[in-house]
Formats: C-alpha cells, structure tokens, sequence
C-alpha cells in the first residue's frame, strides 16, 4: 500500500473513533439532562395514577357512608332511650297520681301520647287478656260456699268509663288529636273481656256484687245500662248514698266493703283498674288491678277536670 494510502486509513479511523466518542458522549447527556419514557410506559403510568385517584375516592365515599350510618344508629339508640325514659316516667307517674288520687289535669302531655300508643300497638289488650286469664285461673280453683256468702267485688267504672256526660268530655279532649277510634277501642276492649270475666264467675255460681262511685239516684239509669250491655244477675249493686257524696273515693270503698263483711260476707276477690278500689281496709283474700291505659286511670275526675288548650 502506499504512503498515501496509510495515511487516508489513519485518517479515516481517527474520524470513526471521533465519530463514535461523540456520539457516546451524546446520549450520555440525554440519559442526564432529561427523563426519557415510551409511550407504552405513560400510558401505565397515566393508568396507576387514575386508579389511585379512584381507590382513594372510594375510601372516601366508604368512610362517609359508615360515618352517616353511625350517626343514624346512634341518633336511633338516643330516640328509644328517650322514648323507654318517657315510658318509664308515665308509668311512674300513672302509679303514684292514682296512688294519691290526682286528676286528670295533672296528667303531663307526653303521657296522653304514650297512652293512646299503649291502646294503637296492641299492648292493652294484650295485658287485658293476661289478666283476665290471672283472675279466671284464681277462681277456677275455688268452690264458692252454698249461703251465698262468699263473694267476688267488681269495679262497674272500670267497665263503663262513666255517664254520657264524662265519656263526652274524654271524647271532646282527644278528638282533636284524632285519637278518639283508640279510646272507643279501648272501651270496647274493656267492656268485652270484663263481660266475658263476668259470665264465667256466674257459671262457677259466684256471687258478684257490682260497686259504682256514682249517686244512688242514678240506679236506674246505671242498671239500664248494665242490661243494655249484657250484664244481669248480679247478686247487688253498691252506689253511694246522700252521705258518702262528699266522702273521697277511697274512703267510701273501704266503709262499704267493711260492712259487707260485718254483714256476714267473705271477700273472695276484688276486681278494678282503679287504685282507689284495691287500698284501705277489708280488701279481702285476693285483690286484681285490671290494665289502664293511662287516660282511664283518671276517668271519675273528668267532671271537674278543666283541661288546658
């Protein structure tokens, strides 16, 4: 080769090794100047940051649906709280207004609504026929006596909530509130189970004598009632004399039941739902309190009771 020749190789491969070293040098500065990414590679990387993004807004719906759920059951748990304390305070309420004989005024206004719901729900007539059945398994375990002085006492007030005039003035004051188809109901209930009672401790052949509150100038028209409403043959009906108009209730039942036992009777039992009938004296070998719903246990005082608008 000749002299030329080399020197046109050596050239050339000074170029190429420069060529390259350039080249090198070159894609050294990309890698550090910049981020390189193929398309394939963004569009992965696109793709985990919207399912983050998603992930991320499902825990959040998530953590406020059980946060709103909490609140609901807890605000729930706080309104049967408040709803058992109601409960609870009528009942007490009920037990010591008739304990001491207060009148209807006195009743607070929660408590007629816990009473018209005892009638609505079912549970009043349920307690009427447990106890109806109480008083029914007590007597189906004893003979009454042939004198005919062994006797069963039944409160006829409990049955008939009292004149046209008191039922009147029960009506007037929850009509308004459109409570009265769970008054009547709880009447008919009354009446119904109490008849029922009635019949069964005549077929045993007990003596019943029926006690009212009212003056004994309403004996006729009370005993039209009676029979209107299917009771007959009972062995007496008590109603107070001239005497006993100006006597408390309680004090009134005691005397009378004190004298039917100077008068030779055995009291086998005594039936009301009124608490002024089941204290004092002569109650007797067993005493029944029949469930009111918390209206009814004020009843007799309706006449005088003003209630407020």
């Amino acid at each position: 080769m000749s002299a030329y020749a080399h020197q046109m190789e050596r050239q050339l491969s000074s170029q190429s090794l420069s060529s390259r070293g350039g080249s090198e040098h070159g894609s050294q500065y990309m890698v550090e100047s910049g981020f390189y990414m193929t398309t394939f590679a963004a569009v992965i990387f696109i793709g985990g940051l919207i399912t983050v993004g998603v992930l991320l807004i499902t825990l959040l719906v998530t953590l406020a649906v059980m946060l709103q759920s909490c609140q609901n059951r807890s605000s729930g748990v706080v309104e049967l709280m408040k709803s058992s304390g109601d409960n609870s305070y009528c009942k007490l309420f009920a037990l010591h207004a008739e304990l001491n004989n207060l009148e209807a005024d006195n009743l607070p206004e929660i408590c007629r609504g816990l009473a018209i719901r005892y009638i609505k729900e079912g549970q009043f007539a349920r307690d009427l026929n447990l106890s109806i059945q109480i008083v029914e398994s007590y007597f189906n375990t004893l003979t009454p006596s042939y004198n005919g002085l062994d006797v069963v006492l039944m409160d006829i007030d409990d049955i008939f909530a009292s004149s046209s005039k008191y039922s009147n003035l029960l009506i007037d004051r929850v009509n308004v509130r459109g409570y009265i188809e769970y008054i009547e109901e709880a009447k008919h209930l009354k009446h119904m189970f109490t008849l029922k009672l009635f019949m069964k401790l005549q077929v045993r052949r007990w003596p019943v004598i029926l006690l009212s509150r009212k003056h004994e100038g309403q004996r006729n028209a009370t005993t039209e009632l009676l029979i209107s409403a299917g009771y007959r043959g009972w062995s007496s009906l008590i109603m107070r004399l001239d005497d006993e108009m100006q006597m408390d209730s309680r004090e009134y039942l005691s005397r009378r039941r004190t004298i039917l036992q100077k008068e030779g009777f055995h009291i086998t039992g005594l039936i009301s739902n009124q608490m002024d009938a089941l204290i004092g004296q002569s109650l007797g070998k067993r005493v029944f309190k029949l469930p009111n719903p918390l209206y009814y246990s004020f009843d007799h005082h309706i006449e005088s009771t003003k209630f407020p608008s």
